[in-house]
């Protein structure tokens, strides 16, 4: 897709659109907090081991700046936005662990800047905030997928173990 925003203005944009639903956003840190005080995390990611993916996600920290205090707090909720496709064992990583999937959101907008208008996603979070985040995306003309329906080779392992 031509002129598509790079992450980093994608995540900045999305959370001007998060600020007008009322939610808290931080102008250094990406995450958006919610009336009910959760905190949704994303995360602009190139390259991830599966290894960091796991310690990182299953942890959930989150960094928030009060003036001129900071304090570390646990997501509730993380979003994985990979620039790059993330490698496939990280995929079979979180699709394996039902605690991961539950807290953990993956999406490959790799497509995007290859000229298709595709993200693909794993998404079995409860997180408004996501579910937001992948509406932002559709307004951007990108459409939405599964990683299951684009890997039919794979949905019979994949889908067994979700």
């Amino acid at each position: 897709m031509q002129n598509f925003p790079k992450v980093w203005k994608l995540i900045n944009n999305f959370k001007l659109k998060c600020l007008s639903k009322g939610w808290k956003t931080s102008e250094i840190y990406d995450w958006v907090l919610t009336e009910d005080q959760k905190y949704h995390a994303l995360v602009w990611a190139k390259i991830v081991s599966p290894a960091s993916f796991e310690r990182i996600a299953l942890n959930r920290s989150c960094i928030v700046k009060e003036g001129l205090d900071y304090r570390v707090v646990k997501a509730s909720y993380y979003a994985w936005i990979f620039e790059n496709s993330p490698p496939e064992s990280l995929l079979e990583k979180i699709l394996t662990s039902e605690e991961m999937l539950k807290s953990n959101a993956i999406y490959d907008i790799s497509k995007v800047y290859q000229g298709e208008n595709i993200c693909l996603k794993i998404n079995k979070t409860e997180s408004r905030v996501f579910k937001e985040f992948e509406e932002f995306l559709k307004e951007l003309g990108v459409k939405i997928l599964s990683f299951i329906n684009m890997n039919p080779s794979k949905e019979i392992s994949i889908s067994k173990k979700l």
